[in-house]
């Protein structure tokens, strides 16, 4: 069960702190079981902060606190606080990742039967999509709109999510898309044919939550040569 810690301490000397953290996560280089941390500054009040440490369990976190290097920089720490911190021991019992869950939607969203509805609440008016089946880069939200209606008009498709990792604003789907041959695609008449292709999808999100920027990799080769437009292409 992944636990987080809350410490909440004052301090006029913050930048004092911020050097102190710099040489503890350098000297534990290698050895320490954090896998995320924040540190936050309360708006109404300067000399506030908390600091939001992850840990894969409460276990690692006690390791981690057991190290040499923390507890001397502890020390240090508190000598620079106004008062004595605070520890708050959490152990996490939801964890929502929203801007994978907006990713999640968007593929669903894509490969749903029916009019393609606005994407305004997922995507960026801004958006910016990098393609490199596209001679230059597709901008915009209309623009991506018509992008994904040409795919609607060739295709009845879905997509099965293979694997997701977040990190920070970067979303990374690996993804299998499975679709009927309906209409034409790139002078390719309907065929009928049942077709599929496998990809992965890196998405950045903007401060909004909405999806702002995208980088493509897929087979399309693989889905021309499964159509026959590949047929009697010289190797």
């Amino acid at each position: 069960m992944t636990f987080v810690q809350l410490i909440d301490c004052r301090t006029s000397q913050f930048d004092r702190m911020n050097q102190l953290m710099d040489t503890w996560v350098e000297q534990t280089k290698g050895k320490r079981t954090a896998t995320h941390g924040i540190i936050a500054k309360d708006r109404s009040d300067s000399s506030h902060f908390i600091e939001i440490v992850e840990f894969p369990s409460y276990e690692d976190a006690m390791r981690n606190s057991n190290l040499p290097e923390t507890d001397k920089i502890f020390q240090e720490m508190v000598a620079l606080c106004d008062e004595m911190p605070t520890f708050t021991d959490l152990d996490v019992v939801r964890d929502e990742r929203l801007h994978a869950a907006t990713v999640r939607t968007l593929f669903e969203t894509m490969g749903a039967p029916g009019e393609l509805p606005p994407l305004d609440g997922l995507m960026a008016e801004n958006y910016h999509d990098h393609d490199p089946a596209n001679e230059q880069d597709t901008m915009g939200l209309d623009a991506i709109r018509r992008e994904m209606e040409m795919w609607r008009g060739a295709f009845d498709f879905d997509f099965s999510i293979e694997d997701q990792i977040t990190e920070g604003d970067r979303v990374c789907t690996r993804w299998t898309w499975s679709g009927t041959h309906t209409g034409d695609f790139m002078g390719i008449p309907a065929s009928g044919k049942k077709v599929s292709m496998t990809g992965t999808t890196i998405f950045r999100c903007g401060e909004n939550g909405k999806i702002a920027e995208g980088w493509w990799e897929y087979d399309r080769l693989g889905l021309m040569a499964d159509l026959g437009a590949l047929e009697g292409v010289e190797d």
